[in-house]
């Protein structure tokens, strides 16, 4: 005869049970306060847009902090050869591929234009035609605030994680 064997049995149903789920929610709500803290506001747009989601697919949970926001990635990584110069604290892992030449930007309040005010605080150059103002612009550095997000906290994430299993078991 074993002894504990009911004892084990009992941890290992209990084991199976945990919501890992909840774990991992909490470990990512960590990496999206840390996000916004580290976003570079101008209008607090970006910084708003900073969303989490936790997917399961069979076994596996993964948590994800994104933004939904079609400039974020350039505001991550950076843009034009001022992006490629300066790009310190993007994840080591990608690889983006900076456009080297400069290019133009309508002024106006559309989704590809630029007001005024924020043109005239980079202060690009710029030029008027008959379609209107047009800026130049040659890029920004990088401002990475997602992935700094996660690795600056790895530890107090996994903590997080270990803590909410801990309360489960």
């Amino acid at each position: 005869m074993i002894l504990g064997t009911k004892d084990v049995t009992e941890m290992l149903k209990n084991a199976s049970e945990l919501e890992i789920s909840k774990a991992i929610s909490k470990g990512i709500k960590l990496v999206q306060s840390a996000a916004r803290a580290e976003c570079p506001v101008d209008h607090g747009e970006l910084r708003g847009s900073i969303f989490t989601v936790v997917e399961t697919e069979g076994r596996n949970v993964t948590g994800i902090c994104y933004t939904d926001k079609k400039y974020g990635p350039y505001v991550e990584f950076g843009t034009g050869p001022k992006g490629q110069e300066n790009h310190e604290g993007i994840s080591p892992d990608t690889t983006p591929v900076y456009t080297q030449s400069p290019w133009w930007i309508h002024e106006g309040s559309g989704p590809n234009e630029v007001d005024r005010a924020t043109a005239e605080k980079y202060g690009w150059f710029y030029i008027d035609t008959p379609e209107g103002r047009f800026y130049q612009c040659t890029g920004q550095p990088a401002q990475p605030f997602l992935y700094p997000a996660l690795k600056n906290n790895e530890k107090q994430i996994e903590q997080v994680i270990r803590e909410e299993l801990r309360k489960q078991f």
